[in-house]
């Protein structure tokens, strides 16, 4: 059953108004007529089964049949701060990590970045980046939609931690030697309910300077498995990690 978020002004009780592309998206891709059941999401992450009452020009009026018990979010809440990469590498990365179940996203402008944030095209950018993440958390049937932050730089950031229980960068040269953090116990020391950020780093890696401030600011290094992985790779394996780690360890 396709899902659309809507906003909470569209809520009326149990009537609720779609419209904009969602409506668009209803009556001329889906071909939806009145009778047609959706699921719609609240803000607040509750979903109701719902019946489509009105289909009008750019206009969608449903009724709520049934309030979901379902939940698809992690059980922890973690948001990836990505060094901003070349290409289309991050939308790649907010599609995926959205589907894994990411809480928010930061993108951070790294000393390496390639990248350059450019604030004159930063609207158009971060609305094509809200529509990523929207569309793929209606598919992947999550019940909010990932908070999508400002770009950040370095000082930005180690400030934008203090609101975190747990902070870890993961660091390429722990890779290669044979005392290392283990990314595992660390995960096992986590609760269900914490705040957790994670830092991957451009595709050149963190410079010195920034290392050195993680550490001075209680962030944790540690390797993700024994190989280098790409930047766009990296945090999908954190959110899968953690993922099997709280959601499917338990059923073995």
């Amino acid at each position: 059953m396709q899902r659309y978020f809507v906003p909470e002004k569209n809520w009326h009780n149990h009537e609720v108004n779609i419209s904009g592309d969602d409506a668009h998206h209803i009556s001329k891709v889906m071909r939806y007529k009145e009778g047609s059941m959706i699921i719609c999401n609240h803000p607040n992450g509750r979903a109701a089964k719902c019946i489509i009452t009105f289909v009008g020009q750019g206009d969608i009026t449903v009724q709520v049949q049934e309030w979901l018990k379902d939940n698809a979010e992690l059980p922890v809440n973690v948001t990836i701060a990505q060094g901003l990469p070349k290409s289309d590498k991050f939308e790649y990365v907010l599609q995926k990590g959205t589907e894994l179940g990411a809480e928010a996203f930061i993108p951070f402008q790294a000393a390496r970045s390639v990248v350059v944030w450019d604030a004159k095209k930063a609207e158009k950018k971060m609305n094509r980046f809200s529509k990523i993440v929207k569309e793929a958390s209606e598919q992947s049937h999550r019940n909010r939609i990932p908070e999508l932050k400002p770009v950040l730089g370095i000082e930005e950031l180690i400030e934008a931690s203090k609101q975190y229980d747990v902070k870890i960068f993961a660091y390429e040269e722990e890779a290669k030697v044979l005392e290392h953090q283990s990314f595992g116990k660390l995960v096992s020391t986590i609760e269900k309910g914490q705040n957790v950020l994670v830092c991957i780093g451009p595709e050149g890696g963190f410079s010195t300077d920034e290392v050195e401030k993680f550490k001075a600011n209680d962030f944790y290094s540690v390797r993700l498995g024994p190989r280098i992985l790409r930047t766009e790779t990296a945090p999908l394996y954190v959110l899968a990690s953690i993922s099997y780690h709280f959601e499917e360890l338990r059923y073995l």
